[in-house]
């Protein structure tokens, strides 16, 4: 989880101290994941309902209301869509006097509120490929019929530098086609997309044997890893005395003081110090390895029991692919909304002029279709252009408001479908753990199983904590908005209290997740309510809070290597696949033809790193599981006939346990 979670993790061990609460107590008719169970947090299950409801009410709206072709497709000089319609065959819009753009830019924002280039613009087949120069009026607004789909003609003036400079940076900027690289990806992606598809499954394929490995190379993993860090350590205490010794003869007084940092390591006493500094946290570390010992190992043999537990539920590893189809329909879902409710309005168009005219500039209401230039022969660079859209009207003027209904109710939604997954993967591998004779005491089905418990029983409980990270995640995202509005400003106190305040509601923001995380798995198991499961969970963490540590660090160095692994291995070989240092027999795949063979390597390193994340997050939340009933495990039971102990045989001779009936 990062430097973050290790920091809060200390902070409770200081709480241990105040306030550490009871151990549970034995119930003698527990044995797993409790089947009978009420609803929890109605009231926020009822709101979270109204707020779906709310929301799915605002997408019709839009719907009804939006028009998406606004931002979708340009518009010509008589408000026609370039594209679709009558100018299906014409996607493109050209300007006629793009100079106008820059020209006018100081006039146009003195009495428009939105600036629009008043010059004529024109559907065409494909822009020019090249720039003609005729001697028109710079104000003659010719009409459209006059230019062929193929031939454009921009007006200029020969006789003014600025213009033919102008003209000339971009006849060099033509030779640089976005459209033609972006063609070229799409041929690339075209002709590579089956061996893409076959670098995906690789990383699928390795990150799930890493899982399954675990279980025997864990113990292998961590100790070289111990190892190599106390080796490392040796080598720098080494390395420092030498150099100290070298430098017997420099004294850090002869020196004095110099922004030449390079010079303070050419004395002794700064070597001396790296040597202290160094000695003391290889101490500390070998001091932690003597007194944490136990405590690693219980740490691996749970990461041996998650590996083991996952090969008896490979369903598990498929729910992620669910996780992210409904992550994907939310994000779908806000983005059209967001962008049918910002087309809702009815264009205006104003007309507009560039001169002396400013009188009428921006003032009179008018309609591209039927605008006629010669109603206003005092001004002969008048024509009709597109402002804005129309701001009035109920559903215009809360606008803005529905728009933060939508990301509010977009963020709810999104935790509660990561809350969900955490749920039902805690609810599977609870039923693993508590299985006393494993597996044939492992229930049928126990993905699906815990699944339709947590929908049935518990969305008001996972509403709850989601609504809780929600509106941490709204103060920050006003705090990020703050803070860019105030960039301008040049307060020293104003820039520091908002950075204090966005570091600390980072902290609050992971300190919540992790907190909610642990909640959802004594939900899972017991069935109660959120402040009910995240008091029992925080109590039990608190009680066990070395542990907790030992297990974190031990889980996330496995993980980091395992990602390393996996992205840096498919990463690799895509690379000499796709570059042609792999040559494969035949002509299944020439890597000649690709225009940009990075294109392919780095939509597999992506694509791998997704996939590894995918994996490894259900390990993960397998490990917390597991863990946080062992904890209950060990509070619950002694190994008697009566209370015996439900971890496998590893965790207790760790221990030093066993119980007195055999399993």
């Amino acid at each position: 989880m990062g430097f973050i979670d290790f920091a809060l993790k200390c902070l409770l061990i200081k709480l241990t101290f105040l306030s550490p609460g009871d151990p549970s107590q034995f119930d003698p008719s527990f044995r797993g994941p409790i089947n009978k169970r009420g609803c929890t947090d109605i009231i926020c299950c009822i709101l979270f309902m109204l707020v779906l409801l709310g929301y799915a009410a605002l997408g019709i709206v839009a719907w009804l209301y939006g028009d998406p072709r606004h931002v979708l497709y340009p518009r010509n000089s008589t408000g026609s869509y370039c594209g679709i319609g009558q100018n299906k065959d014409r996607p493109n819009l050209f300007y006629f006097n793009i100079l106008k753009c820059a020209t006018s830019v100081n006039i146009m924002a003195a009495s428009l509120n939105d600036f629009q280039c008043p010059t004529t613009q024109v559907c065409v087949e494909r822009c020019p490929d090249r720039f003609w120069a005729v001697q028109l009026n710079m104000y003659a607004m010719p009409p459209a019929d006059v230019f062929d789909d193929s031939f454009c003609v921009p007006s200029i003036d020969l006789e003014d530098p600025d213009q033919v400079s102008l003209f000339l940076r971009l006849d060099l900027l033509n030779g640089f086609n976005a459209g033609d690289i972006t063609v070229r990806i799409f041929e690339d992606f075209a002709s590579s997309w089956p061996w893409i598809l076959i670098g995906l499954l690789i990383a699928m394929v390795v990150s799930m044997l890493f899982l399954l490995l675990l279980r025997f190379i864990a113990p292998v993993m961590v100790w070289v890893l111990i190892i190599g860090v106390l080796g490392a350590g040796a080598y720098g205490i080494w390395h420092c005395y030498w150099e100290y010794e070298n430098y017997k003869e420099a004294s850090i007084t002869d020196v004095g003081f110099t922004t030449n940092f390079n010079v303070y390591l050419q004395v002794q006493e700064t070597w001396l110090a790296f040597l202290i500094i160094i000695s003391v946290v290889e101490a500390i570390l070998l001091l932690t390895l003597i007194f944490l010992r136990t405590r690693i190992l219980i740490a691996i043999a749970l990461i041996q029991e998650s590996s083991k537990a996952i090969s008896h539920m490979m369903s598990s590893l498929l729910y992620p692919l669910l996780t992210f189809v409904l992550l994907v329909v939310c994000v779908a879902y806000w983005g059209t909304t967001a962008l049918y409710l910002a087309t809702s309005g009815v264009p205006v168009y104003k007309v507009v002029t560039v001169g002396n005219c400013t009188n009428i500039n921006g003032t009179e209401d008018c309609d591209p279709q039927n605008f006629n230039s010669s109603d206003y022969s005092d001004c002969p660079s008048a024509s009709c252009m597109f402002i804005k859209y129309n701001d009035e009207g109920l559903l215009q003027r809360n606008l803005f408001n529905l728009q933060i209904y939508n990301v509010v109710a977009f963020l709810w939604c999104v935790n509660f479908v990561i809350a969900l997954g955490q749920c039902t993967l805690a609810g599977a591998f609870a039923s693993y753990y508590w299985a006393f004779t494993k597996p044939d005491d492992i229930p049928t089905f126990p993905v699906c199983a815990s699944f339709v418990r947590s929908l049935r029983y518990h969305v008001g409980s996972l509403a709850f904590g989601a609504l809780i990270l929600t509106l941490v995640q709204l103060i920050r995202i006003l705090l990020e908005y703050i803070d860019h509005k105030t960039k301008a400003a040049d307060n020293a106190l104003i820039r520091f209290l908002l950075c204090c305040l966005k570091c600390c509601f980072w902290c609050l923001e992971k300190f919540i997740k992790f907190l909610n995380r642990n909640a959802y798995i004594m939900i899972a198991i017991y069935g109660k309510n959120f402040c009910v499961s995240a008091k029992n969970a925080f109590m039990l963490l608190m009680r066990n809070i070395i542990r907790v540590v030992v297990l974190d660090k031990v889980t996330d160095l496995l993980l980091f290597f395992g990602k390393l692994l996996v992205v840096g291995g498919v990463g690799v070989l895509s690379f000499f696949f796709f570059s042609g240092r792999i040559l494969l027999p035949g002509e299944t795949f020439r890597f000649e033809t690709l225009n940009y063979y990075w294109i392919p390597i780095i939509t597999v390193a992506f694509g791998s790193y997704l996939i590894a994340h995918g994996f490894f997050s259900v390990y993960n939340m397998c490990v917390d599981t597991l863990f946080l009933c062992f904890l209950e495990d060990l509070e619950r039971n002694d190994g008697s006939l009566q209370k015996p102990y439900f971890m496998s045989k590893n965790l207790m001779k760790i221990l030093s346990k066993s119980n007195k009936v055999p399993r």
